[in-house]
């Protein structure tokens, strides 16, 4: 009975290992598919000269999962009236950090982002798009240093501190 319980205990930390070490591998594309959708808003407000609401709705088509639902969801509130536009994207992006494996940094760029979107006439909107965007790439950097040092790392941490463990209590 000791060897089944030794054995699940050190399933369950390799388990969490794995997932850690998954999260770290996509913690880059999520930032990658963020920086796609704000250069897409950005053509939409510039060239199109769509609203928000469609630009949404444009780029919710155009990108995949998990942002395309963050965006359909920014483009289904806005369709009601009398709506405050930041706490719609404020309660979105909470939304997104539950299904992305994005960051406490990057919940804090699209915050400062969304107080800005709207506000603004095309070029200086493009501005605070492109500075978004010099933000995201700074912790795309950091994303992929941090794959490279921690995902196999967090593989062997896990098993490792499974068979630790499980050899203290034996």
């Amino acid at each position: 009975m000791k060897w089944i319980g030794a054995l699940l205990f050190i399933g369950t930390t390799t388990w969490i290992g794995f997932e850690w070490s998954r999260r770290l591998n996509k913690r880059p594309k999520h930032i990658r598919l963020l920086k796609n959708a704000l250069q897409i808003l950005e053509a939409e407000i510039l060239y199109s000269q769509l609203p928000l609401k469609d630009a949404f709705t444009m780029i919710a088509k155009q990108i995949p999962q998990p942002m395309k639902t963050f965006f359909e969801s920014l483009s289904n509130n806005l369709q009601e009236e009398h709506i405050d536009f930041y706490s719609i994207w404020e309660k979105d992006v909470i939304e997104l950090m539950k299904v992305s494996c994005l960051g406490g940094n990057e919940q804090e760029i699209l915050n400062q982002f969304g107080r800005t979107l709207g506000q603004h006439d095309f070029y200086q909107q493009q501005k605070h798009i492109q500075l978004t965007v010099t933000h995201l790439d700074r912790e795309l950097e950091d994303a992929r240093d941090n794959q490279n040092k921690y995902s196999k790392m967090a593989k062997s941490l896990g098993v490792l501190c499974g068979l630790f463990i499980v050899l203290l209590l034996i």
